[in-house]
């Protein structure tokens, strides 16, 4: 089933999340306008970066993020996302140094060691097997690197009312986790110096940054 997944198939059928966020692609930026702007920021704020290092996003979607980061360039930017869509409006709004690949966190379309830092953004929840998707983006991680992760918190109470109407609802939805469980599925996975940060948005949403790095 794991091939399945990441090929982007279950039987005849797209994976949820290709399907839903293909039909969403095209108005996702704009519906979701202040809930990308809020997250780009607050990943940004978490987010260290040399000169010449070598940055993956994993779950790019539309590439917000990878467009804030490529203002002013310096850094080799490469983002990753399943739905082809999402990745075709990405391609139209960055530089076309930027790499994009149609790939599953769970299986990086990657050889080891390639990325100084990896960050993904509003997209842990999507992921089917979140300590195996940890485990692959160590691998490409190069010694020394750096994880920077922003997602949901389930610590707070709208996101486990929202978790659980799309647990009942929508297929996409996997799973938003507490501070507590981000830790440690980061520490199982094998970062060390692993922070959580929990913070909200506005007076009702909260988010989470993980922070994590190799030896």
């Amino acid at each position: 089933m794991s091939r399945l997944r990441r090929s982007g198939l279950i039987g005849s059928q797209k994976h949820p999340v290709v399907e839903e966020y293909g039909r969403l692609a095209p108005h996702y930026d704009s519906k979701w306008s202040f809930y990308v702007e809020a997250t780009t920021r607050e990943t940004l704020v978490r987010l260290t970066l040399r000169p010449g290092e070598r940055l993956l996003d994993v779950g790019c979607g539309t590439g917000a993020l990878l467009e804030r980061l490529s203002r002013p360039s310096g850094i080799q930017l490469t983002g990753v996302d399943p739905v082809p869509e999402m990745l075709e409006i990405a391609r139209r709004r960055l530089p076309p140094e930027v790499e994009l690949h149609t790939g599953w966190a769970e299986q990086l379309p990657f050889d080891g060691e390639q990325f100084d830092v990896v960050v993904s953004c509003n997209a842990f929840h999507y992921f089917q097997e979140p300590l195996a998707a940890l485990s692959e983006i160590r691998r490409v991680l190069a010694p020394g690197g750096r994880l920077v992760l922003t997602d949901w918190c389930d610590d707070y109470f709208a996101c486990r009312i929202c978790s659980l109407y799309l647990h009942l609802f929508n297929r996409a939805h996997v799973k938003v986790y507490r501070w507590q469980e981000c830790l440690n599925l980061l520490q199982k996975a094998g970062y060390r110096d692993v922070e959580v940060e929990r913070y909200k948005i506005n007076w009702l949403w909260g988010l989470m940054t993980a922070t994590g790095s190799l030896p």
